[in-house]
């Protein structure tokens, strides 16, 4: 079957088993709602049972402690009592006074609940990640099309098996409270329930690491984080020690380029390719062994912000990935990605032609070695608890299932031991894997005892092989029961042990200049336009000067456009400048993609004609899209709901911008209320609207109007270039809107000379 067919069928398949929960709404919902029902005006105070999970909402799979079913329902787990208890399940009547001796008194200690409650409180927090501490997560669900059983014998891969899977997107430099859309690398981190135990894909949105070897990794996150003395700058890499390590260790320019690009700033996690990272060696059922890397590719296609755009969401929004994530799955866009392999022969050298496989900053180009789909993951609930999900999911990339193992790539083997050591602080000892969130979809028999939060209660005297007591339990797998892991078989050179690295791993610039290359002029434009800005905020001249020589051993263009903008002069190469073939795959420009989730803001006039407008925001819905009303105040307007307002609204919210109408200046805009106002006199169109208009112009944004919403357009000054549409009816105008937006921006509209 063709692999889009088949990717498409799978979706369809997975979203109509879900679409079942919808199907009894009058329309689509638009999303943001915080409970599952409105609130009352008054406080309640009648006893009734706790309200259920949102329909968006899902949680971990009912399992034991060993990985048992459990019968039940989803929220099992949940609090269901109607009063207030203590800890231990005695009913509280007041939980609003501490007890004291009379009115005025002194607290007394003997108030156990009071100490209950602050001791709890006081240790709410758990230490958050080193790096990848910012995330959001998402259930969702893996199936296999069995294309991979030529190479791979993991169950979960095969035709038609289908996995409970939990997805964790993140930021890496920042901490938990810093901003979603700095320019920074993703994680993106996939937790398989597979049958055969969990296996976890733990990668990143850029195919390539900073370093080669994890005794770095230290070194690495130490100079991008906020500098020690100063606490700042937060989650950027916009600073001098960050600058100051990755220009005198040069194996980190390639990843150094990826972030500059726009792969530093997505768009949305939705739009956001995942990669390995690493190479691993996979086994079929013959015994015969291959290399691979695993590619995740987004069914929406790979789309950023611009840099303006992400400067004004880190401040207007600064939640807008994990926003963007949890309304998508609410309003039944259901996020999507097909997973892939590229798979290369397990040589003796582990390399593939002049690209040595265990080399982390290197990738192998895509029109050398073809992606090839093996399954579709869907996303298709969002946690009921950030904490006890998002939080306290334990990734490892040493969570492997039979043919599956690692290589000896020297990252990956320090990622080995990190992982486990991480968890044993984060997550207070070794049964990290017991927490709901972690627990296999499979028995679990490992004969670990006690340890801090021990929620087993094992049976049996004898923890230990080989026993009698215990009847011999539990026994070996042996080779030949299916799906039992075993490390691969591969060989191991006699060597001497030395602190070194192969001749192979020398070459740092070849792939940097390829990448760059393979950019369309508009993303080279935004390249420069990141290397000025991040190096602009470095105080130390030399780091600049030295980081400018790596430019110019990567391009001298680049190098001269950004030496400019640094008022310095640009030095000439130090190494051999080598053309590789550009690889397309590695641009964002040029295809055509879905619609899924797109978010269409529709600015409405109460005065004006509104007649298209119930056909216009049908249409979208019934597109996948979801459309934001945007009117000069909260309510209704026309009888339709407002779910923006001109004073609340941004254009780096919507994907798109449609103009229902001109409306003139609101009754708040006025510039001591609303500084977005600006200091205009005398118009005939609200001022934020034009604002929102011109934003969404620069933004290269595909914009639509028809009826009085040509006059919007003419006041913000941007008619008659590419991406404008205009019409008659919103239905005509919408069509030729979405004809537009399969591409996402509008490049031409400032094309390169």
């Amino acid at each position: 079957m063709d692999p889009k067919q088949l990717a498409k069928d799978t979706f369809e398949k997975v979203v109509g088993r879900i679409a079942e929960k919808a199907a009894g709404m009058a329309e689509p919902p638009v999303p943001g709602a915080p409970g599952v029902e409105p609130p009352q005006l008054e406080e309640p105070t009648e006893p009734r049972e706790p309200l259920p999970p949102k329909p968006d909402q899902g949680a971990p799979e009912l399992r034991t402690a060993t990985g048992a079913e459990v019968d039940g329902k989803p929220d099992a787990r949940a609090q269901h009592e109607t009063y207030l208890t203590t800890s231990t399940g005695a009913r509280i009547r007041d939980t609003d006074h501490s007890l004291k001796a009379g009115e005025r008194g002194p607290t007394l200690l003997q108030d156990h609940h009071l100490r209950e409650k602050i001791t709890h409180f006081d240790h709410e927090r758990i230490p958050e990640r080193v790096v990848h501490a910012r995330g959001a997560g998402a259930h969702g669900v893996f199936v296999g099309y069995g294309t991979a059983d030529s190479v791979c014998r993991a169950g979960f891969l095969r035709e038609g098996v289908e996995t409970p899977t939990f997805v964790r997107f993140s930021t890496v430099l920042g901490s938990r409270g810093s901003a979603d859309t700095v320019r920074d690398t993703r994680g993106f981190a996939t937790k398989f329930y597979t049958a055969e135990g969990n296996f976890d894909l733990v990668g990143n949105n850029i195919p390539v690491f900073f370093i080669q070897d994890g005794i770095k990794f230290p070194d690495v996150i130490h100079a991008g984080k906020p500098h020690p003395d100063r606490e700042i700058p937060q989650a950027q890499s916009a600073h001098d020690t960050f600058w100051d390590f990755v220009s005198l260790h040069t194996e980190a320019q390639h990843h150094t380029m990826w972030n500059m690009s726009d792969r530093g700033i997505p768009r949305s996690y939705r739009t956001m390719e995942g990669f390995g990272v690493h190479t691993f060696r996979v086994e079929n059922d013959e015994g015969a062994t291959s290399l691979v890397k695993f590619h995740w590719k987004p069914r929406l296609g790979v789309h950023s912000l611009t840099w303006e755009e992400a400067q004004l969401l880190g401040g207007v929004d600064p939640d807008f990935h994990r926003r963007d994530l949890y309304d998508a799955i609410e309003s039944g866009a259901y996020p999507a990605y097909e997973l892939g392999l590229q798979v290369f022969p397990d040589n003796p050298e582990q390399v593939f032609g002049d690209v040595d496989l265990l080399d982390p900053t290197k990738i192998v180009p895509e029109e050398l070695a073809p992606v090839q789909p093996v399954g579709l993951m869907v996303l298709t609930a969002n946690p009921t608890n950030f904490f006890a999900e998002t939080e306290q999911v334990a990734f490892h990339v040493g969570h492997l299932v039979a043919g599956i193992d690692a290589t000896d790539d020297p990252l990956l083997q320090a990622r080995l031991f990190s992982y486990v050591d991480t968890q044993l602080s984060r997550l207070g000892g070794p049964n990290y894997n017991q927490i709901p969130v972690n627990r296999p979809h499979t028995e679990v028999n490992d004969m670990f005892r006690d340890g801090f939060h021990q929620h087993a209660v094992h049976a049996g005297v004898a923890p230990y092989k080989p026993n009698s007591l215990d009847g011999g339990c539990p026994f070996h797998a042996g080779a030949d029961l299916e799906g039992s892991f075993e490390h691969l078989p591969a060989r191991v050179a006699e060597a001497t042990k030395v602190r070194a690295q192969p001749a192979s791993y020398d070459d740092h610039y070849s792939q940097v200049r390829q990448f760059w290359l393979s950019m369309s002029p508009v993303e080279q434009e935004h390249i420069i336009r990141a290397y000025a800005f991040e190096l602009g905020k470095c105080y130390e001249q030399t780091i600049k000067e030295r980081q400018l020589q790596c430019l110019a051993n990567i391009d001298p263009r680049l190098c001269s456009e950004v030496a400019t903008a640094l008022g310095l002069p640009a030095p000439s190469p130090t190494v051999p400048l080598v053309d590789l073939e550009p690889s397309p795959a590695l641009s964002q420009v040029g295809e055509a993609w879905p619609p899924d989730g797109r978010m269409v803001g529709i600015v409405i006039d109460p005065d004006g004609d509104l007649a298209d407008l119930a056909a216009v925001r049908t249409a979208i819905f019934g597109a996948g899209m979801v459309p934001l009303l945007i009117g000069p105040h909260g309510g209704e307007v026309g009888g339709f709901p407002v779910q923006r307002t001109f004073a609340t609204a941004r254009s780096v919210e919507f994907d798109v911008v449609l103009v229902a109408g001109s409306p003139v200046p609101a009754p708040d805009a006025i510039p001591a209320r609303d500084a977005k106002v600006g200091a205009a006199d005398t118009v005939t169109v609200d001022p934020r609207v034009v604002l929102l208009l011109e934003e969404a112009y620069r933004h290269c944004k595909v914009i639509g109007a028809w009826g009085e919403g040509v006059t919007a357009l003419e006041a913000a000054g941007i008619t008659g270039t590419p991406g404008i549409v205009r019409g008659d009816t919103g239905a005509d105008v919408l069509a030729r809107v979405q004809e537009q937006m399969a591409f996402h921006r509008v490049w031409e509209r400032f094309a390169q000379s």
